[in-house]
């Protein structure tokens, strides 16, 4: 009896310890303390800000915020839902992890991409995600954007796999909009956009059919590659030996998405193609691919093209137009290995990082309603992990195009989506321009 009454003492003071904390808090809150002034400075006189303040604001104030190195591994340190088992969490971009690597012709290990990409994103944040060149915050502007974490995606059976990727994409983007943001200031209803981080190439198939049935039909393909990817499964890999299943690989998956009707034909590109082509002559490979629809553009036009990086941006986005929905899919081998080693498949002769982001920013015109970042294999990076920071970049620069379209669009029926925002269209491209924007104006 004894031992029992001086074990609740003991617990009853243990308790009344762990509260301190709390109540020098509350008692500095009530206090004439300085006041947080929102930039992480302090304003002795801006007593009013802490009144009703609690304990628990006090303990956000302090704490609530990450080092670019801290804190659990979400992208741009994105809140953290798995939204695949909690369907009230509303988002109006989705980046989701698709860690699957079953269908490669090389070199494995992509699985490991999503984990890569994320950590390489760790130097983005709402603090730090400012777009000069575009003029806004993309974790700040008008879109609830979300880390959904990953596809539990089995990696012993291809066919199960693609039947859950796809599942989860459907059941991702068939989910409404954030509800601050349903539709536009004319009634223009918006669709949740998801943001793949692969995995294998090969997860274009799932997306493909998830977004043919939420549009109704087949998109364009905007294809970043060094390699075709629309090969016949039996011509460029010949075996004695196959069945259903072998003929879903990371090379084949635009030639099974054209044979299902997923992909308008006669709207689609290829960017970056440099790949050695099958046989003693280019006819059947490109002949297969003529017939899938496709415009080539090869690494070495940015070269002849006028104007480099941006004319190649202009022929990309007056061949999709504005209007043509377009899933973008971006094979980090599209870039040259000395930038990119880490990958499956590379290819020397690439694009730079630098040239890959300006055709990017060309390109925010084109109507992009879903888009993948494909074949980062880390054990193949180098100590620099350069190949997930040019990802996460890519990354970067389709949600601010994502955000920024839908910005402009807003202004253009009359400013719903833009309001607050504190720029027009043509000052926020001002604004990034910056110095430079007005020499050429100058000029």
């Amino acid at each position: 009896m004894l031992k029992s009454y001086h074990c609740l003492i003991i617990t009853a003071g243990l308790a009344f310890l762990s509260l301190q904390p709390l109540l020098s808090i509350a008692a500095s809150s009530s206090s004439s303390s300085p006041a947080d002034d929102g930039d992480g400075a302090t304003s002795p006189h801006d007593d009013d800000a802490d009144h009703g303040a609690t304990p628990l604001d006090e303990l956000r104030r302090r704490w609530d915020y990450d080092w670019s190195f801290s804190g659990i591994s979400t992208f741009a340190h994105l809140p953290y839902v798995k939204c695949l088992i909690h369907p009230e969490e509303l988002f109006d971009i989705a980046v989701v992890g698709a860690p699957f690597d079953t269908a490669v012709s090389y070199r494995p290990g992509a699985r490991f991409g999503p984990r890569a990409i994320r950590a390489a994103s760790s130097r983005q944040s709402a603090l730090r995600g400012f777009n000069h060149r575009r003029g806004l915050n993309p974790y700040t502007s008008w879109a609830r954007i979300l880390d959904c974490g990953d596809i539990p995606i089995t990696p012993f059976s291809n066919a199960l796999a693609l039947q859950q990727m796809t599942s989860a994409f459907l059941e991702l983007g068939s989910r409404p909009p954030s509800s601050s943001s349903s539709s536009s200031s004319r009634g223009r209803t918006r669709k949740p956009k998801l943001l793949t981080l692969g995995g294998d190439h090969s997860i274009a198939l799932a997306a493909l059919r998830a977004l043919n049935t939420l549009h109704g039909g087949p998109v364009a393909v905007l294809h970043f590659d060094a390699h075709l990817d629309t090969w016949h499964p039996g011509a460029s890999y010949p075996s004695a030996w196959t069945d259903p299943q072998s003929a879903f690989t990371h090379g084949s998956m635009l030639w099974l998405a054209s044979q299902e009707g997923l992909i308008l034909n006669g709207s689609s590109v290829h960017a970056g193609l440099r790949t050695r082509l099958t046989g003693s002559s280019a006819a059947a490979d490109h002949g297969s691919d003529d017939r899938q629809g496709f415009l080539r553009i090869h690494a070495d036009d940015i070269d002849d093209v006028p104007g480099g990086a941006r004319g190649l941006a202009d022929v990309i986005s007056a061949r999709l137009g504005a209007t043509t929905p377009t899933y973008l899919s971006f094979d980090v081998d599209v870039l040259d290995p000395s930038v990119c080693p880490g990958t499956g498949t590379p290819e020397p002769g690439g694009w730079t990082s630098r040239e890959v982001v300006r055709i990017l920013r060309g390109l925010e015109r084109v109507n992009v309603v879903g888009a993948d970042i494909v074949e980062v294999a880390p054990a193949y990076d180098g100590a620099g992990e350069q190949t997930g920071l040019v990802a996460a970049q890519v990354a970067y620069e389709i949600l601010t195009s994502w955000v920024g379209r839908e910005l402009e669009l807003g202004e253009a029926e009359g400013g719903g989506e833009a309001e607050g925002e504190g720029e027009q269209v043509g000052e926020r491209k001002q604004a990034g321009l910056g110095n430079l924007g007005k020499k050429r104006d100058e000029l």
